[in-house]
């Protein structure tokens, strides 16, 4: 097994330091596993959320164990907010020619805390340095294109207290806005609950300060993490920007 583990120094960079503001990651939407055959040998991959190392070598023994007579289990995962753990195996495959480029595969779809366990029955065909490359790549880009992706982003949620008469207004202007509204509790005034980034707190208040004429009350409540659907088109269009 091949760890790569970024140095310290590398670790305290613009990029990290706007992945804390940003509070969002990606990663698949369910865990699952997904086979191509290629010249007819097997690869199976199995794909998972991890949290921790000691989870990600769990997966990796159970894989493997019900997979015992395959004649490769490689893997490769990601780990923590900047994903300063990297960890890869060829798991007796030619050197560099199954963790990496699963790794890789994980690398370039921005999936962070991810494992891939690639299983490989081999048929008797040998598929040379490239078509291994390409075989194990495939099996990884192909499940995550089976599983999809989202987008993990961490929000607080707000509960704003409003008069009666301005409810249809405030329930238009977060439509508009694409900001769902997790709760409604009605007393002698409303309670509206949504939950907003930490980027998009302050504009969201001016706006409502605005639209309401300062006549609202807000409250900050607890952080939570909440998953939000994710397509190639979005990518390209964050790759873009």
């Amino acid at each position: 097994m091949i760890d790569h583990i970024k140095s310290p120094q590398s670790l305290i960079t613009k990029k990290l330091e706007e992945s804390f503001l940003k509070n969002e990651s990606l990663t698949i939407k369910s865990n699952g596993t997904h086979e191509i055959e290629i010249k007819k040998s097997r690869f199976i991959c199995t794909m998972a959320r991890i949290e921790n190392e000691d989870q990600a070598k769990n997966i990796i023994a159970k894989v493997s164990k019900d997979n015992a007579k395959a004649n490769h289990n490689c893997f490769a995962y990601m780990l923590g907010d900047d994903d300063h753990i990297q960890r890869e195996s060829d798991n007796g495959e030619p050197s560099g020619t199954a963790g990496v480029p699963i790794l890789e595969v994980l690398k370039m779809n921005q999936l962070h805390n991810v494992l891939a366990v690639v299983t490989r029955y081999f048929s008797g065909i040998k598929l040379g340095a490239g078509g291994l490359i390409r075989a194990y790549s495939n099996a990884t880009s192909t499940t995550i294109d089976s599983l999809g992706i989202v987008k993990l982003v961490n929000k607080q949620e707000i509960k704003l207290t409003i008069e009666y008469n301005q409810f249809d207004k405030l329930k238009y202007f977060l439509e508009q806005a694409s900001i769902p509204i997790e709760a409604t509790n009605y007393t002698d005034k409303i309670e509206v609950v949504i939950a907003v980034s930490k980027q998009d707190f302050e504009p969201l208040i001016t706006q409502i300060t605005n639209l309401l004429s300062d006549q609202f009350s807000y409250k900050k409540g607890e952080w939570k993490m909440f998953e939000v659907p994710y397509s190639r088109e979005a990518r390209q269009k964050d790759e873009d920007n």
